[in-house]
């Protein structure tokens, strides 16, 4: 019985419906601005020998507040060319696709919005909307930067949800669900060779698996090296070009926050999610589960969370920005046949064995 269920005893729809709303909120914004700060404004000067912002609080700790401030005080401009509601409308769709990949997301053995029984097909399902609102900004700014950035993104985005698709299936196979709380539990009752100390991380089973997705999440998150849609050398700042104010800051949002959710999907799937491996506690199934798993949880599944960040974060600030043939050619070329093989393998092993 989810937390939802059991407050239902209790508060009427409405308050339910404000409290899965504010769940939501804190759910990708807290995440968000943590990434932004952490990485974007410590890890990024620490790796580049400065400091970087130390004005606002203790250590820089407010800058993320004082640029938010600084953004919603700015002018919301639009050319005059532009189709003025599509315009507006692009980054709530950006935006939107956030919140509803983050909806099918479990943070506890109860602690959850939804638990739908196809949840990865879901979430892989609404992770390709935010295409159309980047394709959608391009077009709508009348800028042949930003459409060309915006053309860029589509071609991207399209290449890769391809192996990130494909990357998933075997840990479908291995999990024998696309329930996602079916594989947190799956990794967590597991056993390797007998032993169970450690559960069964599938990021040790489906490590070709992992790879191939992490390298997919960094290109749908259009990060270095396959930033090419956004490149400043290039394309200014590619389909973004004409947006200030609040609505930059939608996009500057949403990709952080897009960020996060997508580590959390991935420590979901490889790195067993919320919870860790059963044996520790004695537990035997989801049952068993102690109640202060939906107050542990969340905090363990955010600890793996900045885990996988923090590597998408590294590659971003390491490595330069790909030609647009080698992006395109590095999807079909070479993620596509090497997820296809995993999933082969993984299909044989589990009949086999």
């Amino acid at each position: 019985m989810s937390t939802m269920s059991v407050l239902a005893v209790d508060l009427p729809y409405w308050a339910q419906s404000l409290l899965r709303v504010l769940g939501g909120l804190v759910a990708v914004l807290l995440p968000a601005g943590t990434i932004v700060y952490v990485f974007l404004f410590k890890m990024m000067s620490f790796m580049q020998s400065r400091l970087g912002p130390m004005e606002a609080g203790p250590f820089g700790s407010m800058q993320l507040f004082a640029e938010v401030g600084k953004w919603l005080q700015k002018e919301d401009i639009y050319p005059e060319r532009a189709d003025k509601f599509i315009f507006k409308l692009a980054p709530l769709i950006v935006l939107a696709s956030t919140f509803l990949l983050v909806a099918v997301v479990p943070f506890g053995p109860d602690a959850w919005f939804t638990n739908f029984e196809a949840g990865i097909f879901y979430a892989l399902a609404v992770s390709s909307v935010s295409v159309l609102g980047i394709l959608i900004a391009g077009w709508a700014s009348a800028n042949k930067y930003s459409l060309l950035g915006g053309l860029r993104a589509a071609g991207q985005l399209i290449a890769y949800e391809l192996p990130m698709i494909l990357a998933v299936i075997g840990v479908v196979i291995q999990a024998g669900s696309m329930n996602l709380q079916d594989i947190v539990l799956a990794q967590n009752t597991g056993s390797m060779f007998g032993w169970d100390g450690l559960g069964n991380p599938y990021v040790l089973t489906q490590f070709v698996g992992f790879v191939v997705f992490m390298i997919a999440v960094q290109a749908e998150l259009t990060q270095a090296p396959f930033d090419m849609p956004i490149a400043e050398s290039e394309l200014v700042s590619g389909y973004m070009t004409e947006y200030s104010g609040f609505r930059f800051l939608i996009f500057f949002i949403g990709e952080f926050a897009t960020a996060g959710v997508f580590a959390m999907i991935a420590s979901i799937l490889f790195l067993g999610g919320w919870g860790v491996p059963f044996a520790w506690f004695g537990w035997s199934d989801i049952d068993s589960i102690d109640n202060w798993m939906n107050i542990v949880g969340p905090l363990i599944l955010f600890t793996k969370m900045m885990l996988v960040v923090f590597v998408i974060m590294w590659v971003r600030f390491s490595y330069p920005r790909f030609r647009e043939d080698q992006l395109q050619r590095f999807a079909w070329k070479v993620l596509i046949p090497i997820s296809l093989v995993n999933i082969m393998v993984t299909a044989i092993l589990k009949v086999a064995f």
